[in-house]
């Protein structure tokens, strides 16, 4: 099994920026690709962005593309999400999930955090 906890929501205005924090706990060494969801009220969930096991290849949704990074230390079993330029529309609750398949990107998530509220006022 594998804890993930999320940090670092809260309320911001447009055009400023946040950092989210996902702590991994457990059985980490069976975590590869991590990655971050958002689901905004009635809509789907949808993938933000996912990270190799390394850290060395990235996927981003094209609605964040060129203004949220993500990136992890496997030292600390920790995965991040900068998010610059936040806009009204990236309101939502963040997700960080872990994956134990070894392909990249990994055809699901299976471990979830209880997710983390970001909201961005206009």
């Amino acid at each position: 099994q594998v804890q993930l906890v999320e940090s670092g929501g809260g309320s911001v205005q447009a055009g400023g920026s946040l950092r989210l924090s996902c702590a991994a706990s457990g059985r980490t060494f069976s975590s590869n690709a991590m990655g971050w969801f958002r689901q905004a009220p009635e809509k789907e969930r949808e993938l933000v962005a996912e990270v190799s096991l390394s850290g060395g290849t990235t996927r981003y949704s094209d609605s964040v593309k060129g203004r949220f990074t993500i990136s992890r230390d496997n030292r600390k079993n920790t995965v991040y999400l900068q998010m610059n330029s936040l806009k009204p529309d990236d309101t939502a609750v963040y997700y960080c999930a872990a994956a134990t398949r070894i392909t990249f990107p990994p055809p699901s998530y299976d471990y979830w955090g209880q997710g983390t509220q970001v909201t961005v006022s206009s």
